[in-house]
């Protein structure tokens, strides 16, 4: 979104849910305060740092992790009507006249249920607007795998006792294979880093995230990973480096 809003184009971001049901960072509520009051305004703040131009929340509730009772909640977004909540985010793609569409790959990166539902009503959407381009937003997992592989071998070799080689979870983002799109935003980290820590109800000032170093953030957030929508990637052709 920062390298779209420094590039001179408008950035929309939509959001389905207040993220209500979600764990807050312990103590950062007020006595009788919901944590929906904090998230909205936390949404906006991260969003006019990344250079975002308009904010819109489609009012859906929260539908907690995959499994959990309030996936059935009748408003929850998982419950919701597909065509239903397409139509209505189609809406704001023509009034925009959108030519990109980001949304989650079908798992929703890692099994949540309203990030799969993101995907569901975000290609719906886009087919009933007309909008060309498509990019599932995810996370490589064959990199992943392979830094934890590298790390794990480190450590081996500065132990007498070995170690464990560690596996990815296969409902975490995707494999290389899969993947179209690499793209290098090693430019706005600086960014990136200070949106992350506008979510304070969700990322403690302590946090892994925040506590990295620039080179270690750099491995983690400095390539953004998407498949796009009926454009796969030929085995012989490298990763897309542009949206060009």
């Amino acid at each position: 979104m920062a390298r779209s809003a420094a590039a001179g184009d408008r950035v929309v971001l939509v959001v389905a849910t207040r993220g209500e049901r979600g764990e807050p960072v312990p103590g950062i509520l007020e006595e009788g305060e919901s944590l929906w009051e904090k998230r909205i305004p936390e949404t906006y703040e991260a969003a006019a740092v990344l250079g975002v131009q308009r904010v819109e929340f489609l009012g859906y509730v929260d539908s907690g992790m995959m499994g959990e009772p309030s996936n059935d909640f009748p408003y929850s977004f998982w419950q919701a009507d597909v065509d239903h909540a397409a139509a209505r985010l189609a809406a704001i793609l023509r009034e925009e006249s959108a030519e990109v569409l980001t949304v989650y790959d079908d798992n929703g990166g890692y099994g949540h249920p309203d990030h799969i539902q993101v995907h569901r009503v975000g290609l719906r959407a886009a087919e009933l607007a007309g909008v060309p381009r498509v990019m599932q937003a995810t996370m490589n997992r064959t990199r992943i795998q392979e830094a934890m592989a590298e790390r794990a071998t480190a450590l081996a070799e500065a132990s007498a006792d070995g170690v464990e080689l560690p596996q990815v979870d296969e409902d975490f983002g995707k494999p290389e294979h899969e993947i179209t799109h690499g793209i290098d935003v090693g430019d706005q980290l600086a960014l990136k880093r200070l949106a992350m820590e506008a979510h304070r109800s969700q990322i403690a000032q302590d946090s892994w995230f925040l506590e990295m170093d620039h080179e270690m953030f750099a491995q983690a957030f400095g390539t953004e990973w998407f498949i796009e929508t009926g454009r796969p990637r030929a085995a012989d052709e490298p990763l897309r480096t542009t949206l060009g």
